[in-house]
């Protein structure tokens, strides 16, 4: 793509009716292989592959627990972006996926810390322990739902929006303290079985779910990502021709 087409596609992608038209299509495409690739995560890691020799079943959290911890993590940078992307140039439509992106994400980090509490209790003995992994990612939490309730909080949506943009660009710091804690600091924690650049330490037939459902859970994030920005897109423009226009046709 030329330098003149990606701007022509730049500023096309922010034209909000042409987002509203397109997003239903692109829900679809996202939905499709989020319910494929977690239905086969789920069978297979929960059903299909053996038991750990040292954790027996109870390793089959995983499944849930680190497609949740991943996409904590990628939902919060990905708002980072779009908090850059709305203060620099403006774009409605990077200021409507933070605020839409935030209620996903929490949920996801809260997810995180629900299985990693029910994986520890019989792995370390207890539910929770103030280490850097596990505070760092509850601080993430705290995060998502300053964003939240920022946006819940102030009255002109454009106002909220920025302040949101802002505080992800300043949370996001938090981010890599949560990746690289269990290298930083002593914890209960263990380190990373799957690296982009160090390979695995799993064996492949455990190793196949948990990327599977590593993408499906993106995906996921997608789509739910998508038809809150839809939502928020209507309630934002309510008053604007197209919107109204679109409303009276279907």
């Amino acid at each position: 793509m030329t330098g003149t087409g990606f701007k022509r596609w730049f500023h096309r992608f922010g034209s909000l009716p042409y987002f509203y038209d397109v997003s239903a299509r692109w829900a679809v495409w996202l939905a499709v292989p989020a319910v494929v690739l977690i239905g086969y995560a789920l069978v297979a890691g929960l059903f299909v592959v053996p038991p750990d020799y040292q954790q027996g079943d109870v390793f089959r959290i995983i499944y849930i627990h680190v497609p949740s911890a991943w996409l904590s993590l990628f939902g919060y940078t990905a708002m980072a972006v779009a908090g850059v992307v709305a203060l620099v140039w403006r774009l409605k439509i990077a200021e409507i996926f933070i605020v839409a992106a935030a209620p996903v994400g929490a949920s996801f980090t809260f997810l995180a810390l629900v299985t990693g509490a029910i994986w520890g209790e019989p792995t370390w003995g207890t539910y929770w322990v103030w280490d850097a992994r596990l505070t760092s990612e509850l601080i993430l939490l705290f995060l998502y739902l300053g964003v939240i309730a920022l946006h819940q909080a102030i009255e002109s949506p454009r106002t909220a929006a920025r302040a949101c943009a802002l505080l992800s660009i300043v949370g996001v710091i938090n981010v890599p303290i949560i990746h690289y804690s269990v290298v930083w600091w002593t914890t209960l924690h263990q380190g990373s079985t799957v690296s982009l650049t160090g390979g695995s330490k799993m064996d492949a037939d455990m190793l196949w779910p948990l990327l599977a459902g590593a993408l499906g859970f993106t995906f996921l994030f997608g789509w739910l990502t998508l038809w809150g920005m839809r939502v928020q897109l209507l309630w934002r423009e309510r008053r604007s021709r197209w919107v109204m226009k679109r409303i009276t046709h279907g």
